[in-house]
């Protein structure tokens, strides 16, 4: 992994810029993350502060002002309050169904594999013959279970803060593209606005992704059999398993309900967030208003022993279920 280069400057060569010259353009340890991450996602990666930095540096450097946007329906709440937040500087954004084609007017098309926490899964075939660029948020795929750029889509785009570093210990993203000229105009945005991860941040990214497929294949396999047995819970209504990831979400009968079991919990612990080693579990709505069905519950599967966790969430529903 390397030694951590905290240096911000560094010295000219032969009365020039060498490199490295100043961090907030590119360091040591952050290029050799990106160089782990290029060959995982397959194309040249840009590493940031966080995922929603990566979302805005992308989102500045193709969108336009009056153009549409087509988001995923169901996709992480975060993005859609991005893109309306940027309304006044002309950020015109609509959601449609990515299970089929995006709208023909659409400038930018933004998908979600899966999306979070809708758990749907984009028309990929679809979405790349839209004339418009289109960007992939693998983040619950992970590159082991899909790569966009095969696809087709123009970025791939990852929270690093989940699976790729998965520890709950550190805060990044990542964008990954195959064309050069794209590459150089993230680059460049990323640059101007300071939205690169620090040398810490990549070191910590590098650490998780040594762990990476082991801690995806222990997560899907566990998140498989809880969704399988969720579906047979008298206290569910809905759950919703793309068959890949270690994400769950399942419906209740309603948020008061959704609440009760969130609170109830003994070895998952009730907090926001996903991919880590550690079992998270909240009720969405909070987050998510009427994107999402009051009851919905998403469950991140950790590395726990997957009986561990039936007997926790077996024993929140029962309380739920004997309560007058």
């Amino acid at each position: 992994m390397g030694i951590i280069d905290r240096s911000t400057v560094w010295p000219y060569e032969h009365g020039e810029p060498g490199r490295f010259s100043y961090a907030r353009a590119e360091h040591p340890t952050g290029v050799g993350a990106e160089a782990v991450l290029g060959e995982l996602e397959g194309g040249r990666a840009l590493l940031f502060g966080s995922g929603m930095a990566a979302a805005t540096t992308v989102l500045l450097t193709l969108g336009r002002p009056g153009a549409t946007i087509a988001l995923a329906e169901g996709a992480y709440y975060g993005t859609a309050v991005l893109f309306r937040q940027l309304a006044p500087w002309g950020v015109d954004v609509v959601e449609f169904d990515q299970t089929g084609p995006p709208p023909p007017d659409a400038a930018l098309v933004w998908v979600e594999a899966p999306a979070n926490p809708m758990l749907t899964m984009p028309d990929l075939a679809t979405a790349a013959a839209h004339p418009a660029p289109v960007v992939c948020d693998a983040t619950i795929a992970t590159p082991l279970r899909l790569r966009p750029l095969e696809r087709g889509c123009d970025v791939a785009l990852h929270s690093a803060t989940k699976y790729l570093a998965g520890h709950d210990d550190v805060v990044a993203g990542v964008a990954t593209v195959r064309n050069d000229e794209l590459y150089d105009r993230l680059h460049t945005m990323r640059r101007l606005t300071g939205t690169i991860a620090t040398p810490d941040a990549a070191w910590l990214v590098l650490r998780g992704l040594k762990t990476l497929e082991l801690r995806v294949e222990r997560q899907t396999a566990s998140a498989q059999i809880l969704a399988d047995r969720l579906a047979g819970h008298p206290a569910v209504t809905t759950v919703r398993y793309p068959g890949l990831g270690g994400v769950v979400s399942f419906d209740v009968t309603d948020g008061d309900t959704a609440v009760r079991v969130e609170s109830s919990t003994r070895l998952i612990v009730n907090a926001t967030s996903l991919g880590g080693t550690r079992s998270k579990l909240e009720a969405r709505h909070r987050w998510e208003g009427d994107r999402c069905p009051p009851g919905l519950i998403r469950l991140s599967v950790g590395l726990e022993p997957v009986e561990d966790l039936w007997a926790d969430l077996e024993q929140a529903l029962a309380r739920v279920e004997a309560r007058p």
